[in-house]
């Protein structure tokens, strides 16, 4: 029953894929082989929480540095609640790794004078790239709220950096809009604004759908916008926190999706490789559209951000200068 079930995926997986070149007039899967000359990655990391997660988050690190990505991001959770362990992690890999550690700052939480301390520490200490947002309400379900005497949107923050030193500044983008949009158009042109502001590049919410984010791509061009929009890549680990997630930032799960995962709950095994797989398919199809930079999400795993990236060609392994990444008390 269970290899009767496996086939099944398989060749829905396999129609899907088909059903996808189809629609958008791709060449055959060969010529991704070619495609794959100067790709450039970056991923994302979380701070730890506990002892053992932090020995998980410096596992994975250690296993994708020698992909040399083209840096590292380390995000602030909802309300700003894991603003010290965010300096320490960042502050730590700059320490301890070969790795260019960017680090999340929002609005969230704080005075525009503990922003820009805060912006300042980061100069002094090294790090030269922000990821700046707005940031999440620190209370689920309500609209958000900045603090009073605190920068108010992800424009005022970027505009802020810029004045105090000459960091590289990345912002969000979202190709399905932000839910707390008021429309497309106010959105895009938000993006603009906080580009205008002095951002080098954009990094978009993670998506399933590549014409998702090939439309938003040609409205950003026409709207004028010429930096670098780095399409956010999520490996799906677990199908059911990723709906969660979705719903919550408005981001589209296919229906062949949803049907590749259906009844994989107890077979990660099977999940992982469907998942790889779905995530390469991904990737080839942008990089068959000219994308050559992918942001990942990875959720502090490795395995199936290696996996996409050996299929984007990413197999050389160079020396590091990579110190012991052992948790405290080890």
């Amino acid at each position: 029953m269970k290899k009767n079930r496996v086939t099944r995926i398989s060749r829905e997986l396999q129609n899907s894929i088909h059903d996808t070149k189809r629609r958008l007039g791709q060449r055959p899967f060969p010529d991704f082989i070619s495609l794959r000359q100067h790709v450039s990655v970056s991923f994302e990391f979380f701070p730890p929480a506990s002892i053992e997660m932090e020995r998980k988050l410096w596992s994975c690190i250690a296993q994708l540095v020698p992909l040399s990505p083209r840096f590292v991001s380390i995000t602030y959770g909802a309300g700003g609640s894991t603003r010290q362990r965010t300096h320490a992690t960042v502050e730590r890999i700059l320490a301890e790794t070969s790795l260019t550690p960017a680090a999340h700052l929002t609005c969230v939480g704080a005075t525009r004078d503990e922003a820009d301390e805060v912006v300042r520490r980061y100069w002094d200490s090294g790090v030269r790239h922000l990821v700046a947002l707005r940031g999440d309400s620190a209370d689920p379900g309500r609209p958000f709220i900045s603090h009073p005497q605190g920068y108010q949107t992800a424009v005022q923050l970027v505009a802020g950096i810029r004045k105090i030193a000459d960091f590289e500044i990345s912002v969000g983008a979202y190709p399905e809009t932000h839910p707390d949009a008021k429309s497309q158009e106010a959105d895009l042109d938000n993006l603009k604004r906080k580009l205008d502001a002095g951002a080098n590049r954009a990094i978009t919410q993670y998506f399933f759908d590549v014409d998702d984010f090939f439309r938003f791509l040609d409205r950003a061009r026409n709207a004028g916008i010429s930096a670098p929009i780095v399409p956010g890549i999520l490996p799906v680990t677990n199908f059911a926190r990723v709906v969660e997630f979705s719903n919550k930032c408005g981001t589209t799960i296919p229906v062949w999706m949803q049907d590749l995962f259906a009844g994989l709950d107890d077979a990660p095994k099977i999940r992982q490789l469907i998942a790889a797989t779905v995530a390469i398919e991904q990737c080839r199809l942008l990089l068959e559209q000219g994308i050559k930079e992918f942001h990942f999400y990875t959720l502090n795993r490795a395995e199936l951000t290696q996996a996409i990236c050996h299929a984007l060609g990413l197999r050389e392994y160079p020396e590091h200068s990579l110190c012991e990444l052992n948790a405290p008390g080890e």
